[in-house]
This record gives C-alpha cells, structure tokens and sequence, in this order.
C-alpha cells in the first residue's frame, strides 16, 4: 500500500515509535526490506538517494519502487533520500514517490532556507511529504568525509525558525550520528533531539542510523525520532553472507548470491524494525 511521507509518521507518532527507511538501490535490497516489514504487519519506507544514481538510474528503479509499494501488504512510502537538486527531486514527484528530503546542510543558512521553501511548494502539486536537513552530519551520505570539518550540531531555536519559515513535514537534525560504517561508538545528544522536537513539534529523523545502540535507539525515540535511516549495516550484512556462501562452495550461478544477499539483508532489516518499532 503507497502512502505519503506524512501519513507514514502520523502513524509513527500515534505509536510513539520509530519507522526504518531504508535505501533499496537494487531489486534484491527493495524485496528483503518491504518482506520484512510484511512478515512484521509494520510500516516501513524504502529510499533512493541521489548518491546511488550511477548504480541505479532514479528513472529505472524509481518505477520499480513504487510498484513494490503499491503491491505491498504494509504502508509503504517511497522516499528520495539526499536530494541536491530540485530538478532531481521534480523527477521523483513525477514517478510517484511520496516523500522527498531536500538536503541544503552543507550550504549557507539562507540558502538552505530559499531552497527548501521551494521543494515545498512544489511538493504541494504532488502527494508528497518533505523532509529537510539542518545542521551537518560528521560524514556525507555514503560515508564520504563532510567538509565542515566534523559534525554541526542543530541549534534548536534555529530548528524552529526554520520549520515555521518553510512547512517541512519532518525535520533530520545533527545531534552527532554519521553516515556509513562506525569506526567508533557515536556519541549521540539526544537531550538535544528532545528539545528540537518539543520546540518544533515535528517529527525527527536520525540519519546515520546504522550501528547506533539499542539503548540509543530507544532513548532517541523516546525523545521524538519516528523515522530512522537505515542502510549500511544491513548492506553489510548482505556481503558477509555472500563471503561466507563462497568460502563454503563454488558458486555456479549470480542468482544464488543474489538470494543468499536478499536472505541476509532481510533478517538484518527485520532486526532493525523490531528496535524501532518497540517490538
């Protein structure tokens, strides 16, 4: 079932817990996520982030996407993750997803500000939520190094401004998470998110959801995250059954690693739901 971004986290907000979003750049990754949330009953949001547009074009697996979606037995929103650009954002809409991030946090304050007033109002021709960044993670999506020089932490009053000035739906704040693999434990403000989330009163988004603790998560939830970015670990997890298969045997055929990497990446994604959705 395709439903929109705000109709994801008003449900999220209703529960109190958090929904996974996770990035589905191929078929194997969109099937493992949406079996998982399906052998759950849970809802659950599947992503295409510009970063993978050399992996997989948007106007190739954008389609795929939506029909996955519209066939699942759960709610599922299909979600443009990291969007610069507001004409790669357009071309979203136009393929029927049903929630955008606009991300302008590593350009100036008032340009972020410009732009993501205008994602908005052309989100409004559109079933289509949007979600902004505010602040810098301590890594770029995919893990690549950010260029603020380490993380920019969300002030909360800005947050407010910001959130009344352009209509977002959802806002993803820095509070010390980080793109890719953890080569440390992160050390998370989530008092922080708890404010940003009482003075705005929208729902939050973790970004650099992988590897964070169960503990973490459960006190980030508390505190008002009802939408957590999900990817590296369970893409991870997809590799390391598909070494272990080659270790074990000589593999004939693509479509057996490709199955053993779904099987994997589903169990791990189900893990990740039942953390988030309290489970």
């Amino acid at each position: 079932m395709l439903v929109n971004l705000k109709e994801i986290l008003a449900l999220a907000e209703e529960r109190k817990c958090a929904f996974g979003s996770f990035n589905t750049p191929n078929l194997e990754c969109i099937t493992a996520v949406i079996s998982a949330a399906e052998k759950l009953n849970v809802p659950v949001m599947i992503m295409h982030a510009e970063l993978h547009e050399d992996v997989a074009p948007l106007e190739k697996i954008g389609p795929v996407m939506v029909q996955a979606a519209k066939a699942a037995k759960v709610p599922v929103c299909v979600h443009l993750d990291h969007c610069e650009t507001l004409d790669y954002m357009a071309k979203a809409m136009e393929l029927g997803f049903t929630g955008v991030m606009y991300d302008g946090s590593v350009l100036p304050y008032e340009e972020n500000l410009a732009n993501t007033k205008k994602a908005v109002a052309m989100a409004k021709n559109y079933s289509c939520g949007v979600e902004a960044e505010l602040g810098a993670l301590a890594s770029r999506e995919g893990g690549m190094e950010t260029n603020v020089g380490g993380p920019v932490y969300t002030d909360p009053d800005e947050a407010v401004t910001f959130c009344r000035a352009t209509g977002i739906d959802a806002l993803a704040p820095s509070f010390g998470t980080a793109h890719g693999i953890y080569k440390s434990k992160p050390v998370l403000d989530l008092d922080r998110v708890k404010v940003i989330a009482e003075k705005t009163g929208l729902p939050l988004v973790m970004h650099g959801g992988s590897g964070v603790s169960l503990e973490d998560y459960r006190t980030g939830i508390r505190n008002g995250l009802r939408k957590i970015n999900y990817y590296s670990y369970m893409s991870k997890a997809g590799v390391n059954a598909v070494k272990a298969l080659l270790g074990k045997e000589d593999v004939t055929f693509f479509h057996d690693l490709a199955m053993t990497a779904q099987n994997a990446m589903e169990a791990d994604a189900e893990k990740a739901m039942r953390v988030f959705a309290g489970l």
